[in-house]
C-alpha cells in the first residue's frame, strides 16, 4: 500500500509534504491534562462510535498507545503519522489511522481530537478538504467546545479560534548554505508564521528539512490562513531555486564535489549515524534538484530518510538494536537503496 512518503507531489523539488491539522475538544469533558483514565475512555468510545458511520471508501484502524511497544510508538512518530506529544500520553492516548496513512485522528493528545491530513508535495487545498470533511462529519455527532466570540476552545491559547495548524515541510539546503535561513525565520515570525524542525516544536532541522506553519488561528478564516501560508511557501520555493541556481553558476565544482562526496560516503560506508546520514542524503537530494544526480525519484530519498531513523530500522528488522548495531544496519539499508545511483 502506498503511503504519503511514497507518493509524488507538486513542487516536490522543495516541498516534501503538506500537513493540515485541526484541533477540537468535546464539551463537558476536561482537557486531557486534567482528565481521569475513566473520562478518557468514555471520550474515546464516543469518538469511535461517531466514526463508525463515516463513509469515504477508506477504513480506519484504531490503535492505543499503551498497546504499542516503545519502538513502535517512535516509529509512528518518525513517519510523521502521530505527534511526539501523543507518545507522552500513553495512559490516555490513542489514534485512528486511515488505511492509506494520509489521515490520522489523534485522541487525547494535548486536545481531545487532532485530525491530521498529510500529503506529498504542496497540496493545501486537498489537505484542507479532507480535514474539513472529517471535521464536518464529526461535528454532526459530537458536541465540540465552541465560544461565540473566541471560536473553538483548545488546551493551548495559540490554537483557539479555528484550531487550524497548516504546515509545509521544505528542503532548503541552498538557503542554509547561503546563510539566508536565519533571515527567513525572523521574517516569517514577524508575519505570524513559525519555522520548526523535522518533528515539530522543539526538534532539530535535520537534513535541511524545516516545517513552516501558521501561528495565529484566532480571527482569521481557515481559507485565508491557508492562502496566506501557501503564498509564503511559494516565496520560499522561488528563493530556494534562485539561490540554488546562483550557487550552481558560481560554485559548480564545489557543489558537484559536495554532492558526489556525500553519494560516495552513502554508497560505501559500513557504519553511519542517523544525523550524518541525513546530512549526506540532503546533499544527494540537492544533487537531484540541480540535475547532477538522475535515475532516482525525490520520493525515494524521502522514504529512505524515514526508514533509516532509529525506531524505524528496529521495527523493519523486528529486533531491538543498540546504537552501534543501528549504525551498521543503517549503512546497509542505504547502500542497498543507492547501489545503482551514479
Amino acid at each position: 500500500m502506498t503511503t504519503w512518503f511514497e507518493g509524488s507531489g507538486i513542487e516536490e523539488d522543495v516541498v516534501v509534504s503538506t500537513r493540515v491539522r485541526i484541533a477540537r475538544n468535546l464539551d463537558n469533558y476536561r482537557f486531557p491534562q486534567r482528565m481521569s483514565i475513566e473520562e478518557s475512555e468514555k471520550l474515546t468510545q464516543e469518538v469511535l462510535n461517531a466514526m463508525k458511520n463515516i463513509s469515504n471508501n477508506h477504513n480506519y484502524k484504531f490503535i492505543r498507545i499503551s498497546n504499542l511497544s516503545p519502538i513502535e510508538r517512535v516509529s509512528y512518530m518518525e513517519k510523521h503519522l502521530i505527534s511526539p506529544g501523543l507518545i507522552q500520553r500513553a495512559d490516555l492516548g490513542s489514534f485512528l489511522l486511515r488505511d492509506d496513512q494520509v489521515v490520522t485522528i489523534m485522541i487525547n493528545e494535548e486536545d481531545h481530537l487532532r485530525t491530521q491530513v498529510l500529503l506529498p508535495g504542496l497540496n493545501f487545498e486537498e489537505g484542507w478538504k479532507y480535514s474539513n470533511d472529517i471535521d464536518d462529519f464529526l461535528d454532526g455527532t459530537l458536541d465540540f467546545a465552541f465560544h461565540e466570540d473566541f471560536g473553538y476552545l483548545t488546551a493551548c491559547p495559540t490554537n483557539v479560534g479555528t484550531g487550524l495548524r497548516a504546515s509545509a515541510m521544505v528542503h532548503i539546503p541552498s538557503l542554509v548554505m547561503s546563510g539566508y535561513v536565519g533571515n527567513l525565520i525572523q521574517g516569517l515570525n514577524k508575519i505570524g508564521l513559525t519555522v520548526r524542525g523535522l518533528y515539530g516544536e522543539g526538534t532539530e532541522a535535520l537534513g535541511d528539512l524545516y516545517q513552516i506553519s501558521n501561528q495565529i488561528t484566532l480571527g482569521e478564516e481557515e481559507e485565508k490562513i491557508i492562502e496566506k501560508l501557501k503564498n509564503v511557501i511559494y516565496q520560499v520555493i522561488n528563493k530556494e531555486r534562485d539561490i540554488r541556481d546562483s550557487l550552481m553558476s558560481r560554485q559548480k565544482d564545489q557543489l558537484e564535489n559536495r554532492v558526489f562526496r556525500s553519494l560516495g560516503i552513502l554508497k560505501y560506508a559500513r557504519v553511519i549515524s542517523s544525523k550524518e546520514a541525513m546530512y549526506h542524503l540532503s546533499n544527494v537530494r540537492l544533487g537531484m534538484e540541480l540535475g547532477i544526480i538522475k535515475n532516482i525519484h525525490f520520493r525515494d530519498i524521502t522514504k529512505l530518510m524515514i526508514e533509516i531513523q532509529p525506531a524505524s530500522i528496529q521495527e523493519k528488522l523486528n529486533m531491538e538494536l543498540n546504537k552501534n548495531q543501528r549504525d551498521i544496519k543503517r549503512a546497509t539499508i542505504i547502500r542497498d537503496s543507492l547501489k545503482d545511483i551514479e
